[in-house]
């Protein structure tokens, strides 16, 4: 394949999928398919033929369950049309070949109940941290410092300052773990990608409403050991241009908006390494 291809999965409650795809055509991919899980489930649509995987936001099946919890079990079990292959037999292929996933709230959310966020040692179909209530025990709708480990492997944020400003919203926003030995090793080995932040970027924010959650550690987007998988509960797709932010008319700002280097960074790992 020497096109870059990314395809941002759709179906069952997800609202977020035009942003997203947008989002990726803005951060250079040559192709971007919006496939609704139905499209994949059927065969007609195969995530082998793809570089670029994005899980996005919205409520999964309602949230019913809990946020994304039924379509983790879906994914996990369903087998795709008459070839008896499970569905997540291309998921795992696909992260075996060096390809890229996001996941974005309720992407976020469908990723670490699968099993693939942290993705210790390689085992990307066991949970071992969730996203739960908000400690406010209210939905929050609200922009967000949030500050970034440099020292991170995550291949999508290569090239950012101190930190970066996005917008959350969600209800089930808590990041928490199984284990005191858990979030350790997600700190030990720089995981914790984003957290949740003073204005300045110097400090992480424990308090609401800068921490709109409740989350451990400030804890607001982590990815997997290789950098390659990451999940965030802030919404980059939804600024990657000035006027999507809240102040833009009042503040002189940068055309394109904090959430795109993500997007670019993806890119440009895919036309560096998968092509």
């Amino acid at each position: 394949m020497k096109e870059t291809r990314a395809i941002v999965i759709t179906g069952n409650g997800t609202n977020c999928e035009m942003e997203a795809a947008h989002a990726c055509r803005l951060g250079g991919f040559d192709e971007t398919v919006i496939a609704h899980i139905a499209e994949i489930l059927s065969g007609e649509i195969r995530l082998d033929d793809f570089h670029f995987l994005n899980l996005t936001g919205g409520f999964l099946d309602g949230d019913d369950l809990g946020s994304a919890k039924a379509q983790a079990n879906r994914l996990k079990h369903a087998s795709v049309s008459g070839t008896g292959e499970k569905l997540v037999e291309q998921f795992t292929r696909f992260i075996t070949a060096g390809k890229l996933i996001l996941g974005v709230c309720n992407g976020f959310q469908l990723m670490v109940k699968m099993g693939m966020l942290p993705g210790f040692d390689g085992e990307y179909l066991t949970q071992s941290v969730t996203l739960t209530h908000n400690d406010c025990g209210r939905f929050q709708d609200r922009w967000c410092y949030l500050q970034y480990d440099h020292a991170s492997p995550c291949v999508f944020t290569r090239g950012i300052g101190k930190g970066i400003y996005l917008p959350v919203r969600h209800g089930e926003g808590k990041f928490f773990t199984d284990s005191d030995a858990t979030i350790e090793r997600i700190e030990a080995e720089h995981l914790a990608v984003f957290k949740y932040s003073a204005p300045d970027y110097s400090a992480p924010a424990l308090e609401f409403p800068a921490n709109p959650n409740g989350s451990v550690n400030s804890i607001a987007g982590i990815c997997d050991p290789t950098g390659r998988l990451m999940g965030l509960m802030p919404h980059p797709e939804a600024f990657v241009h000035y006027t999507q932010h809240p102040r833009w008319t009042r503040e002189t700002l940068p055309e394109e908006g904090d959430g795109l280097i993500l997007y670019k960074n993806a890119a440009e790992y895919v036309r560096r390494n998968l092509i």
